[in-house]
């Protein structure tokens, strides 16, 4: 079984990357396991033409099929955000705005293979749990828009460097047994 993980921050050496080390280091013992970080494709912003409503093809052809490549091929999608604003990076957001083509909102639409298990863990610098869940709720909704089975979550709170996951170990491996 193939687990994509997800850096869905731009910032490729911080605290999301680093959470997405920890969870493709303890994938890894079951999983293929590739991590990628969103900054690592190209893309730009959904048109808003929704000429993919009649089409299921994007008049845009970018890195945005390059990823959706990889989410067909994985059985498990891990998707590591921080909280930017309350909510996921703009980066994140614009790559599911273009994801459209693949969405079960309208026919015809284009699909990958069915039973993928989907996971996402959110963190954020304040000591609240609602940013999180904020977070938790686009990453599901994205989900189940590409009839991924949602099967898990984890919201971290006061996390804004790598350092501060020194004590968050523990239940970062309690998630990945989860998986």
């Amino acid at each position: 079984m193939n687990a994509l993980i997800i850096n869905c921050s731009p910032v490729r050496n911080g605290a999301t990357a680093e959470i997405v080390r920890l969870v493709s280091e303890r994938l890894c013992t079951r999983y293929e396991t590739k991590a990628v970080c969103i900054d690592d494709y190209h893309f730009a912003f959904c048109k808003g033409c929704r000429s993919c409503h009649k089409t299921a093809e994007c008049i845009q052809h970018d890195d945005v099929d390059v990823l959706m490549d990889e989410f067909a091929r994985a059985d498990i999608i891990v998707s590591v955000s921080p909280s930017y604003w309350a909510d996921i990076p703009g980066q994140y957001k614009a790559f599911i705005d273009r994801c459209t083509p693949w969405c079960n909102t309208h026919e015809p639409h284009k699909t990958s293979p069915s039973g993928k298990k989907g996971y996402a863990i959110a963190l954020r610098t304040g000591p609240g749990m609602k940013e999180c869940e904020r977070i938790i709720s686009s990453i599901e909704h994205f989900y189940g828009h590409l009839e991924i089975e949602c099967c898990g979550h984890l919201g971290l709170c006061s996390v804004e460097y790598k350092d501060a996951l020194k004590d968050r170990t523990d239940e970062i491996e309690a998630f990945c047994r989860l998986i």
